[in-house]
Order: structure tokens, then C-alpha cells, then sequence
């Protein structure tokens, strides 16, 4: 690992065409009036940054904390058309997944997904019968136009070629499903991309304090900057509140009346190492409802999720010891001891999901989109799931498209006239990126790593050649950033100059893999942070 003394000569100043310096942003954001403020850097606030843009309309988008620093960046990391919802008989929602789904991976962002194979396994005694999951994944298949084969049951001893750590004791039988899987923080970057491509501004770090009123109406906020205390303002004749799992302390500011419009459901996650190589992900029932997930991701094993309700503030959500006893005992059901040893733990996360408000049992509500209007006419914005994350953009412009009065219609392209399918910065074929790297190293110096080159290649599609080109340049920002990750200095300069990276946080945990993979060291930590305060 390159040492911590020999960091500083890593620094790049930025390069040309890198990012406005966050005083420039703020002195834009404060001299102009947009037609919409989103307020909330998750992915339903980038995606309905990212249509608002293409449509035409001034954007601006800000965010308390990083892009996709909260429940955007927890997620399972898959791209799924929702198997378990045929349960509720919920086939339309299924089949709509679907079209979403194979958009982002193969049109979209083929570049940041990837195909997963599902095995889903059927014990003796289990919740559901060979027989009915066998239906059940035709079905799943069949509402994706078998566009990724057909759903059938396979013998356990071909399941354990693929997954050599599962659980053979009274299995039946498997049942075998594809769908999609991503680095869920990096597709957010991407879109975030995406929008400032098409025109919006965009500022992380930045908190509402406030929001600003005009006869009633809200029509902009009041905003400090974290990372130097720089308050300043923004105008807006629309805002949006898509904050997430804090949407309700937004709408108190414009009400302070406003009753609670979602509760919310906390996920948990375990990363651990894998001892031997898996090429296929399970996915095995607990009850009638519940599945729980152990994933091949990252060169990793991601197990979870748990599904509770959560009434604590949403800045504390974390995982607990009785989060972690219960993900390692539900993956005990088809997962053998070996692999589950709390000693393989890297990382733990948990994430919100945002549910609409109401009786019942969290893992049974409904995953759907809350739209509302409040007394101050912003506009809040809850829910969903990441799959369908264009389409709740879509569905946020058909909304402010047809507010009373049409303030924003006159100025914004329908949506039925833009492209369905445009797709996110870097759209390449990762494996010609890779191979390419893996052929146009340095002349004289040597040749990337396959790891690396596979890495940045599904991480950053074309956009890859911009990182090599750094450590071509600067052989020091070829090195690894940790000898036991893909990942390489270049792309901590690239972080910097190209992708709002202002903390090392924003660095380890969102926009390289290190600290999933259980690498963020403090040597490495402050290596990033030196190379983070060189941008003069």
C-alpha cells in the first residue's frame, strides 16, 4: 500500500473540466431564481432532478449530506421486478418492475448492472412446496417476456456447483430466477451525472435551515454549507421535498401543522468475506411473506434484510447485535456454518424504507410512491423502490405538470416527448472497457491489474479511460489504494475533481468499495483526506 508520507505527492491539481468550486455553486444557486428546487440528494430526488432537467426546467438540487448518503446507498443493491409480490397478487406491479429492470441493465446503465442468477431453495418443511415456487419463478419469468430464460427448478447437487456453501440437509429442490444487481451508490452518482449533463446545478453538503415564503407560498430555502459554514439561499417557484425518511421534517417547516404522512421500515445488511467463490446469489423464504438474500456483490457476500418498524430519529438508524443474530440466523437456513462466521464480517449498514402511513405489518405494505401537496404549495415526494427509479421521476413531472394553474407546464417539454430510455454517462459494454485497459496501459510502465481494469470498468463504464489517463500521467495514482482492493489513487483524484467528493466518507463508502470490503484503515482514511485537500 503506498504510505501515508508519500500521499502528498499524489496530489493532482484539478483537472480541466472538473467541477466548479463549491463557493462558484453557491453564487450561482443564490443569483437566480429555478423553477424547481429539489431538496434531498437520494435517488428519487436526483431522478426527478435528472427528468426535470431533460424537460427544460431551471433545476436545482441539494442535499444535507452526500448524494445517496443515506437509504440510496443501503439498499439490497438489486434491480428486481419483486418475486415476493406475486404472493399479494400484485402481477401488473411485477410486470412494470420488469420493463424498468431490463431497461437500466440492458439500455440505461448496462455499464452499472449486472445479471444475477437467483437460487431459491425448498426444504423439508419449509414455508412453500417445490411445486408452487416452481410455478411461481415461470410465472416471474413469464412477466418478463422470458427475456431472461425461463424460471425452473433445478436438483440440489447442481445448485451446490454454483453455491458451494449451501445447505444440502433436507433440500428438495431449487428454484432458478434471474434478475439484476448494482453498486446502488455509484448508479446514483451516475444520475446525478446525468442531470448536471442536462443542465441542473447541484450541491452536496448543503442543509436547509429554512425555507423562504412569499405570500404563503413556499418559494425557496435557506441553506448552510457543512463543510466551511457559508449560509446563502435559494429561489425557486416550485420546491420539492424529497428527503427521504426526514420528508415529514420538511413539511412541519412549511406546516407546522402538517400531520405525519409515511412511517418508516429499517433494513440491516451484513458484508462478509467469502471463503470459496459463488456464481449464483439465494434467495430463501422465511415465512409466507419474508425472503432473506445472501448475494455474491463486490467480491463480497451481502446477507440481509431485516424489515421492522422504525420510529427513531433517522439520523441514528444502525445496526444492531439483534440485527446481526437475526440476518446469520435466517442465512443459517440455507447457508452452511463456515461462511458465517461473525469473524467474516466487514461491514454493516442499514437503510429506512419509506412507507406510506398507516396500520400493519411493514413487510407487508406496499412499496408505492406518495405524492403530496402541502399548505405552502411544495410538493413531497416518498417511497418507492429503486428499480423503478426513472419511473418515479416521470411520475413527479406528469404530477407538476398538472398542478392547478399549470405554473411549470408552459415551460417544460411533456415527458411523453422525451426518451424513454436515455441512457446514464459512461453507457459502454464493460467488457470491451476492460479489455481495453488491460491493453492500452503505459508504455513503459506496467500494465493495469485484471481486477482493476474489471473494476473501473463496471463502476464507470467509459468514463474508466478518464481514470487511466490520470494514472498514465501520474504513476503514483496507479498504485492501490489498499493492496487487498481494485481500487487506485486516480480514482480518489477523480472523486474530487469530477464527483463532489468532499469527505472521505464520500470517498470509501460511496464512491470506491473500500470500506465495505473492511479497508478503510486510518492510514488510508487520512491518505484521502490529504489528497481530498489538495484542490488548489
Amino acid at each position: 500500500m503506498t504510505t501515508l508520507q508519500s500521499v502528498p505527492a499524489l496530489g493532482t491539481h484539478p483537472a480541466s473540466g472538473s467541477l466548479p468550486s463549491r463557493a462558484e455553486t453557491r453564487d450561482q444557486l443564490s443569483r437566480a431564481t429555478y423553477d424547481l428546487l429539489v431538496i434531498g440528494g437520494g435517488i428519487l430526488g436526483i431522478s426527478t432532478a435528472w427528468h426535470a432537467a431533460q424537460s427544460g426546467l431551471r433545476v436545482a438540487l441539494v442535499d444535507a449530506g452526500d448524494f445517496a448518503g443515506a437509504t440510496s446507498s443501503a439498499s439490497s443493491k438489486l434491480l428486481h421486478g419483486g418475486l415476493r409480490y406475486l404472493q399479494t397478487g400484485a402481477v401488473k406491479l411485477v410486470a412494470e418492475n420488469h420493463f424498468e429492470r431490463r431497461a437500466v441493465s440492458r439500455e440505461v446503465a448496462p455499464h452499472l448492472a449486472n445479471p444475477l442468477t437467483f437460487y431459491l431453495p425448498v426444504y423439508k418443511g419449509g414455508p412453500h412446496g417445490a411445486a408452487k415456487l416452481g410455478a411461481g419463478v415461470f410465472a416471474y419469468s413469464a412477466l418478463s417476456a422470458f427475456g431472461d430464460g425461463v424460471g425452473h427448478v433445478i436438483s440440489p447437487a447442481k445448485a451446490q456447483r454454483d453455491v458451494p456453501e449451501l445447505r444440502t440437509d433436507d433440500l428438495k429442490a431449487v428454484a432458478v430466477y434471474r434478475d439484476d444487481q448494482m453498486n446502488d451508490a455509484r448508479m446514483a452518482l451516475m444520475t446525478v451525472r446525468a442531470a448536471v449533463d442536462a443542465g441542473a446545478v447541484v450541491l452536496n453538503h448543503a442543509a436547509v435551515t429554512g425555507l423562504r415564503f412569499t405570500r404563503g407560498r413556499v418559494t425557496g430555502a435557506e441553506l448552510k454549507d457543512s463543510t466551511d459554514g457559508t449560509e446563502f439561499g435559494v429561489d425557486a417557484r416550485l420546491v420539492l421535498n424529497a428527503t427521504g425518511p426526514w420528508v415529514d421534517h420538511l413539511r412541519k417547516m412549511e406546516d407546522p401543522n402538517a400531520a405525519p404522512s409515511i412511517r418508516l421500515s429499517k433494513g440491516a445488511h451484513l458484508v462478509l468475506k467469502r471463503t470459496r467463490p459463488w456464481r449464483a446469489a439465494l434467495a430463501t423464504p422465511i415465512d409466507k411473506y419474508r425472503i432473506t438474500f445472501a448475494l455474491p456483490w463486490e467480491d463480497m457476500l451481502l446477507l440481509g434484510t431485516t424489515d421492522e418498524e422504525y420510529e427513531g430519529d433517522p439520523a441514528d438508524v444502525s445496526v444492531t447485535e439483534a440485527d446481526t443474530a437475526q440476518i446469520l440466523d435466517e442465512a443459517a437456513f440455507s447457508i452452511k456454518d463456515q461462511q458465517l462466521s461473525r469473524d467474516l464480517i466487514t461491514y454493516s449498514f442499514a437503510g429506512l424504507r419509506v412507507l406510506p402511513g398507516g396500520p400493519g405489518d411493514t413487510s407487508k405494505a406496499k412499496r408505492e410512491t406518495v405524492v403530496t401537496e402541502g399548505r405552502g404549495g411544495m410538493l413531497s415526494v416518498a417511497g418507492g423502490k429503486w428499480t423503478t427509479f426513472r419511473h418515479i421521476g416521470r411520475t413527479v413531472m406528469n404530477k407538476l405538470a398538472a398542478l392547478p394553474g399549470h405554473p411549470l407546464a408552459e415551460d417544460m417539454e411533456p415527458m411523453n416527448r422525451l426518451p424513454r430510455k436515455l441512457p446514464l454517462p459512461g453507457i459502454a459494454n464493460p467488457n470491451a472497457v476492460a479489455h481495453r485497459l488491460l491493453i492500452d496501459g503505459p508504455a513503459p510502465g506496467p500494465r493495469m491489474a485484471p481486477d482493476t481494469a474489471r473494476h473501473l470498468a463496471t463502476h464507470y463504464g467509459s468514463l474508466a479511460f478518464d481514470i487511466a489517463r490520470l494514472a498514465n500521467e501520474n504513476p503514483a495514482l496507479a498504485e492501490r489504494v489498499h493492496p487487498d482492493a481494485p481500487e487506485i489513487w486516480a480514482q480518489v483524484a477523480y472523486a474530487r475533481d469530477h464527483e463532489w467528493a468532499e469527505t472521505a466518507d464520500d470517498v470509501l463508502r460511496r464512491r470506491t468499495t473500500l470500506t465495505i470490503r473492511g479497508l478503510a484503515t486510518d492510514d488510508v482514511r487520512e491518505g484521502v483526506e490529504k489528497l481530498l485537500a489538495d484542490r488548489d
